[in-house]
Order: C-alpha cells, then sequence, then structure tokens
C-alpha cells in the first residue's frame, strides 16, 4: 500500500477543498510574496532605504542586487502552483537569513517569523500536497488516495 502524491494539485483535489480554504491560503499566500516581491525589486534598485539596512545590518551594499534577485526568485516560485514547495522552502531560507541578520544586531526579529508562518500557513491553505504530507487531523485527508 503505497501513498501517491500529485506533482501539483489536480482539478478534483482543489475542488474537494471549501472555496472559503482555498481562496483564505490565496490571499494568505500573496501578502508575504508581494511584500518580499517588492523588497527585490527595491533591492534591484538600490533604492536608499535598502542600503541603509544593508548597512545596518553589516553587509555590503553591492550585494543588494543579489538578494534582490533572491527574493523575486523565491517569490515567483512561491506563487507559481507547480513550484510553490520549493517557492516555500527558498522563503523560509530567505526569511532565516534575516532573522540571523537581525538577532546579530539585536533588533527585533518577529517580522520575519511570522512571514515565515504565513508562508506556510498559506502553502498548507492552498496546496493539498502539502496538507497529506502534514496531517494537523489525524484520520482527515483532502480525498482518498488517487493512485487506482
Amino acid at each position: 500500500m503505497s501513498t501517491v502524491i500529485p506533482a501539483a494539485p489536480t482539478p478534483a483535489r482543489v475542488a474537494a477543498m471549501p472555496k472559503v480554504v482555498l481562496w483564505t491560503g490565496r490571499v494568505l499566500s500573496a501578502l508575504p510574496a508581494l511584500l518580499i516581491l517588492s523588497s527585490g525589486v527595491n533591492a534591484m534598485t538600490k533604492s536608499q532605504q535598502v542600503l541603509d539596512g544593508m548597512s545596518h545590518l553589516g553587509f555590503p551594499t553591492h550585494i543588494a542586487p543579489i538578494v534582490g534577485a533572491l527574493a523575486l526568485v523565491a517569490s515567483i516560485l512561491y506563487m507559481v502552483p507547480r513550484t510553490a514547495v520549493l517557492g516555500a522552502i527558498l522563503l523560509t531560507g530567505y526569511l532565516g537569513g534575516a532573522v540571523a541578520s537581525h538577532l546579530r544586531v539585536g533588533d527585533p526579529t518577529y517580522f520575519a517569523v511570522i512571514f515565515g508562518v504565513v508562508v506556510w500557513g498559506g502553502l498548507y491553505l492552498r496546496d493539498s500536497r502539502v496538507r497529506d504530507l502534514i496531517p494537523l487531523r489525524s484520520g482527515v485527508h483532502s480525498l482518498p488516495n488517487e493512485s487506482a
């Protein structure tokens, strides 16, 4: 007896989700993705606010476009359903770096931690594959196995 998890949510699996759960997941996913996208664009254009922040955290300002590109790639991957899990993993690493950087200089870290929770919470609600991998309630699944 094996469990097959499809590469992307199938229409039947998406249709089986209550619409309110699906849309809550989409909205929760959009919030951090759009803010990190905006941050990535600001870093790519070397806005003064980003350069000041990088200096405050002890990073050389010439790496701002690299950090911005990483933020853009991770956010875009996260917003595409087929690559959302990879995007969430990359965003987790990105936000983990933000937490470590802020801890090092004594700044609060709650913003990045909350973002990480929202990233995974939104993905959990909108992606049946994640719910199948991490069942928060035992015995509850999106749909029976589709391996028939």
